[in-house]
């Protein structure tokens, strides 16, 4: 095996950047870094919504939430509503919080399911702080309770403080169209030689190429696992417009006939799109749609993005890593872009093979990534299947389309007997998994036995106290905006 010391990156933007910025910081010492990008080549740059795990990354470059806030011009998220998707006029949201607390055998919503039979229960939403911060819009950091949150951020200003951090930390970027990928004779990649004649060599390479996959893909032929029959939307149409209102604290995902649109509220601006499938909506008609469903004026023209749900048959292939869009992609829908980014490095720094490429840790790597991809596309899938709708073509085909065994047992699991469970290598927690099941429509018909050695005012007693303590902590949170002037020092 040969030691790993030069490091090449292909591809700037959030992939790229955060790539160099995390392999510069936590094990870039003794290695030589080479970011090469091309002005020329624009970027995705619309994953502005993320989910709490990019606090994690955050924190392992060290960087002030403060000064990050100032930056990317970001808010906070504390979750996402979900308009008609159950059926037309009807809304929930999947916030980051925990809802209720349960035992060691039974979550809180199997308390909440005997509550509703006997008359005690709330709505489920009322027992989770976030949800209710969030429809109330507002935020804060408690000193005795945690709030789980995320960003809406600048997904090109994010890019660009990334940049500033790992150059800080000594990564070199080369300006310049990659020409051709040059293997040796074993298949592994050798150089990138540009179009200006340059020749950049390195041991491991990182493809943050996006879409395109110019390594991992045109270079090494690596195969893709297409995942369209149950993810069929495949384009999007994105904007960018002026803020009419102070920005709330949670991400908007409002179902139409073909799709959904989303809405992302900056300190300056909202972020919208649509996600469509265009076998029931033509691109014209698609912007038409966003156009007419959006406030505030445009800042941008409407950028259409065509894609292909799936996932690579290997993440890692030869001396190859792709990190981001190379990679796969699954639809935006539960805000995981930047996730798979920042997992896929995570992993990669874990597993470091400094002193050579073993296959049993490049085997490992695409274990890992495949499952967590293969939950994620499960808990999309959930979104679209578990429906009410039956007024267009698309949601009729939803509805009744085949669904993967996982999902299948894990619905039916859930609809018999309110068990929920958290996998190995799932980054939705249980309560994700009920607020969706649960707010598409799907209700346990039964609950744990546990939940019986209550009587029935202690019951209700302890779905009140739960109660309190959100209403305890509703009271110490400040507005949203408010909030975030003083905390960013606006």
């Amino acid at each position: 095996m040969q030691a790993i010391k030069k490091v090449v990156i292909a591809g700037g933007g959030t992939a790229g950047w955060m790539a160099a910025a995390a392999l510069s910081k936590l094990v870039g010492q003794k290695l030589d870094i080479t970011l090469v990008e091309s002005e020329a080549i624009g970027t995705i740059g619309v994953g502005e919504a993320t989910i709490p795990s990019i606090l994690t990354i955050n924190r392992l470059l060290q960087i002030p939430e403060p000064e990050f806030l100032r930056e990317t011009k970001a808010t906070f998220k504390l979750g996402i509503a979900f308009e008609n998707w159950r059926k037309l006029g009807h809304r929930y949201i999947h916030s980051f919080g925990d809802t209720g607390t349960g035992c060691w055998a039974a979550g809180f919503h199997h308390f909440w399911r005997r509550g509703l039979d006997e008359g005690y229960s709330k709505p489920y939403g009322d027992y989770c702080l976030e949800l209710k911060a969030a429809e109330a819009n507002r935020f804060g950091l408690l000193s005795q309770q945690k709030v789980n949150y995320a960003y809406h951020l600048d997904a090109t200003r994010y890019a660009a403080y990334l940049r500033k951090l790992a150059e800080r930390a000594g990564v070199v970027r080369v300006e310049g169209m990659i020409d051709q990928v040059v293997k040796t004779e074993t298949g592994d990649i050798q150089s990138l030689r540009l179009a200006d004649g340059q020749n950049i060599d390195g041991d491991l390479f990182i493809d943050c190429t996006g879409f395109r996959g110019l390594l991992i893909e045109d270079a090494l032929n690596t195969g893709y696992d297409d995942w369209s029959e149950w993810l069929p939307c495949d384009r999007a149409v994105a904007m960018q417009t002026e803020s009419v209102a102070d920005p709330i604290p949670y991400t908007r995902s409002i179902a139409h006939g073909s799709g959904w649109q989303w809405r992302i509220p900056l300190q300056h601006r909202v972020g919208n799109g649509l996600v469509y499938c265009s076998d029931y909506l033509s691109d014209d008609e698609a912007t038409a749609l966003l156009h007419r469903h959006t406030t505030g004026k445009p800042t941008t023209d409407p950028r259409l993005i065509r894609f292909q749900t799936g996932q690579r048959k290997q993440y890692w292939n030869k001396n190859c890593v792709a990190i981001g869009l190379s990679s796969g992609f699954i639809e935006p829908l539960e805000s995981t872009s930047i996730h798979f980014i920042q997992n896929g490095l995570l992993w990669l720094l874990l597993m470091f093979p400094s002193h050579g490429i073993a296959d049993s840790v490049r085997n490992e790597y695409n274990a890992k990534l495949r499952r967590e991809a293969e939950h994620i596309r499960d808990f999309i899938v959930l979104h679209y299947h578990l429906t009410e709708r039956n007024d267009t073509e698309f949601w009729n085909r939803c509805r009744t389309m085949h669904i993967p065994d996982s999902l299948k047992h894990r619905m039916e699991l859930f609809r018999e007997t309110g068990t929920v469970y958290k996998l190995q290598d799932d980054v939705f927690a249980e309560n994700s998994w009920v607020q969706v099941m649960m707010g598409q429509g799907l209700i346990p018909k039964a609950y744990h036995p546990i939940v019986d050695q209550m009587s029935g005012p202690e019951l209700s007693q302890f779905l009140a106290k739960n109660m309190e303590k959100v209403e305890q902590g509703m009271s110490q949170l400040p507005d949203h905006t408010a909030f975030i002037r003083r905390y960013a020092q606006l």
